[in-house]
């Protein structure tokens, strides 16, 4: 990076990550170490001199160019140094070198397919996919991780493409959960749309409870918990149900 200009001299950052606001039309910097901005806005690092190269706001960290009082007043209401930092360290954009991006782009892609093989089948062998297959199929997709959105929303986003493309055979592995549905007489109505949502079920009932143990397509999930909330509970046997047979 850059030299810093200061009155005690030239300081040289390295491996430095900044840390972009704009407020009031005008642009202010943090000089951040790698990784630590991460550490910073998910709680693990609570101490400023461990995530600041330089311990000030910048309207431009490459030219040292630290902001004036007036405009922090303007933009943040404050001339708090460290209230301003915090602010910029919480809502700005990250800015990263090359290296750095690619090297993030690289982990949430193997962290997405990493999903993506754990939650799919092909349906015809009931076998999951290598993430190396996968990779290919989003690759002539044109599907392309990006560094803003958690790798498991992507990975989501990336199923329901694979699925409706159906460029490989795919399909979201089974779900097998519990269902238990208390005071079933007076549940009628929900245990039997209950019903048409599982497959290779059992059905068991007690004198007061309806038990549903069996695979359904994840989708369904969220349904089937929004509906048994205050009558009943759910318990999650296995995420994704893979033949494991030869």
């Amino acid at each position: 990076m850059g030299v810093i200009n200061q009155p005690s001299g030239q300081i040289k950052l390295t491996n430095v990550s900044i840390v972009k606001l704009k407020r009031n039309k005008k642009r202010f910097e943090v000089a951040c170490y790698q990784n630590k901005v991460q550490d910073y806005r998910k709680g693990v690092e609570k101490e400023l001199d461990e995530v600041l190269q330089i311990h000030q706001v910048f309207t431009n960290v490459s030219k040292g160019l630290v902001a004036p009082k007036e405009d922090l007043q303007k933009a943040f209401g404050t001339t708090d140094v460290d209230l301003v930092i915090k602010e910029v360290l919480s809502k700005g954009e990250i800015q990263l070198s090359e290296k750095e991006r690619q090297l993030m782009i690289n982990k949430i892609n193997n962290e997405m397919l990493t999903i993506i093989s754990a939650k799919c089948i092909n349906p015809q062998s009931k076998k999951r996919y290598p993430p190396t297959m996968i990779h290919k199929a989003l690759q002539e997709l044109k599907f392309t991780p990006v560094i803003n959105k958690p790798a498991k929303t992507q990975a989501l986003d990336a199923i329901r493409l694979l699925v409706s493309s159906q460029i490989i055979p795919i399909t979201r592995a089974k779900m097998k959960v519990k269902l238990t549905i208390n005071d079933k007489s007076t549940h009628e109505d929900i245990i039997q749309k209950m019903e048409k949502l599982f497959t290779d079920s059992e059905f068991t009932q007690t004198d007061s409870a309806w038990i549903a143990s069996g695979l359904i397509d994840p989708v369904s999930y969220r349904y089937i918990v929004e509906s048994a909330k205050d009558i009943g509970t759910v318990q999650v046997l296995d995420m994704a149900v893979i033949d494991s047979s030869k």
